[in-house]
């Protein structure tokens, strides 16, 4: 699994997290989208990747993308309650000020679509729960973005394997294929990273 988290993060808890979610099936998904909306730091897209890939027909992965979507959700109400009673001092001790203040001016600027935001993108949802229940946003809003967010991305996931994994694991199997469509892959994700990374870094200027 390709991330910036330290290896020994990866061996001692995100894998055996996924390996885990994976073995349990729909329960195991609905039980890591959940908490990581709410508090850990393991995403379900992995899980989600592996059930995918083993699922027979549509209607199985239709049944993954949904429960890993409202299971998200219902774990972001949670966030949502704990930054509600909990407030600053909860966020204080686990979101670093920058992040906290870059999410705040998300929210500021753009409101439920800020959720949505963080719902479908890398930015961290969890913390963003958190605020919005420590500013008390709509609730209402706050769970249609986020459904829409979460929806969206992992519906994303679920048709791009469902119509094109079989083929992408046979092409991986060849290196010299594998290794073309790692570049050609990596390539078009610098090109939405660049602009993206800069629009996050400049937020705070926005709000100004």
């Amino acid at each position: 699994m390709a991330t910036i988290l330290p290896q020994v993060f990866i061996d001692s808890v995100v894998d055996p997290v996924i390996n885990w979610g994976a073995d349990l099936g729909y329960a195991g998904l609905a039980v890591v989208s959940a908490t990581e909306a709410a508090l850990q730091p393991v995403p379900p897209d992995p899980i989600i990747w592996l059930m995918v890939l083993d699922a027979d027909s549509s209607f199985h992965i239709a049944a993954i993308v949904l429960v890993a979507t409202f299971s998200s959700v219902a774990g972001a109400l949670v966030g949502y309650g704990i930054g509600r009673y909990a407030g600053t001092w909860f966020i204080d001790r686990f979101v670093s000020s920058s992040t906290a203040a870059r999410l705040d001016a998300l929210t500021l600027r753009y409101g439920a679509a800020g959720v949505f935001i963080a719902a479908v993108s890398p930015i961290p949802y969890k913390a963003l729960a958190w605020l919005a229940g420590a500013g008390n946003m709509n609730l209402r809003l706050f769970v249609i973005a986020g459904l829409v967010g979460r929806g969206l991305r992992f519906g994303l996931i679920g048709f791009l394997l469902g119509v094109y994994g079989e083929s992408m694991e046979k092409t991986l199997d060849n290196p010299i294929e594998g290794a073309i469509i790692f570049s050609i892959t990596a390539f078009f994700g610098l090109l939405l990273f660049i602009p993206a990374a800069k629009w996050w870094d400049n937020l705070l200027d926005e709000i100004e």
